[in-house]
């Protein structure tokens, strides 16, 4: 009775957006297996799957890093870095994401490009490094770049928020420590701000991999620009994209639940340590 009970209980909690999902994801996987169609639509899209990751991950890294420097900035006791910073939140939050990655990959490369041959002109002139062609910046690093400072912009504001939630109470308990500014946002800050900080990162990571779709437009062969391509050749648009939102859905409702079970596990470490 009592086993019949807890598994009452457990069916009882469980979302039922999640199982309906679920569903949904073994039919997608039955249709793919036992259609011929679906299954090499699935096999050609599929080849995607690893530029949309690396696309993902590397603009994510690259904007974590900038976005933590941007926010560090706007907490500076200098007003001209406070400026700065705070004129590049604002300036790239207000940029649609398409205007950017068209802005960077055909005004902005060609003046990276004109600026790194500038900056190496003695070694160029010497032989030692190769004149740069704006045709050597490819297309993916262009979106990577875009995507990159654009959403630095977003995460700034995480990393913001995450460490003014922080009392100021503990920024003069590290100074009562006698530790410098450095060291009492390394070991009493940034601890305590991480928390607040993952879940929405996290969010935002999920976020970054539906943009990466907008890359396609630069003809990067990830899974939209895939499908764009098969399904215009077989004009098969149902399936194609069916397929594509199944393999979208499937990362992104994943790192969903990763990042639910992650922000769990983080409120129950925090309510054992109060």
């Amino acid at each position: 009775m009592g086993m019949r009970s807890a598994t009452r209980s457990r069916l009882n909690k469980l979302p039922w957006w999640l199982l309906a999902s679920f569903v949904l994801a073994v039919f997608f996987l039955w249709l793919i297996a036992a259609n011929g169609d679906y299954r090499q639509i699935f096999e050609t899209l599929l080849r995607g799957v690893g530029i949309t990751l690396f696309v993902t991950f590397i603009s994510f890294i690259i904007a974590s890093i900038v976005g933590l420097v941007i926010a560090l900035g706007r907490g500076s006791k200098h007003r001209a870095i406070r400026e700065l910073c705070s004129f590049y939140t604002e300036i790239m939050r207000g940029v649609p994401m398409l205007v950017l990655l068209f802005y960077i990959a055909f005004v902005g490369a060609p003046q990276m490009v004109a600026a790194y041959n500038w900056i190496m002109g003695p070694l160029i002139e010497w032989e030692i490094v190769d004149k740069l062609r704006v045709r050597d910046l490819s297309m993916l690093w262009r979106a990577i770049i875009a995507l990159s400072i654009g959403y630095s912009a977003f995460i700034a504001e995480i990393f913001r928020a995450g460490i003014e939630s922080v009392d100021d109470g503990q920024l003069e308990a590290g100074r009562a420590l006698g530790l410098s500014r450095w060291h009492t946002f390394r070991f009493i800050i940034w601890p305590q701000a991480l928390k607040n900080i993952l879940p929405p990162l996290g969010n935002d990571f999920i976020a970054l991999i539906k943009e990466s779709a907008l890359v396609s437009v630069l003809g990067v062969q990830d899974i939209t620009q895939l499908g764009k391509i098969y399904s215009a050749s077989t004009f098969q648009f149902f399936e194609t994209y069916n397929v594509v939102a199944y393999l979208y859905l499937i990362m992104t409702v994943s790192l969903s639940l990763v990042v639910r079970g992650l922000e769990q596990r983080m409120k129950r470490a925090f309510e054992n340590e109060a």
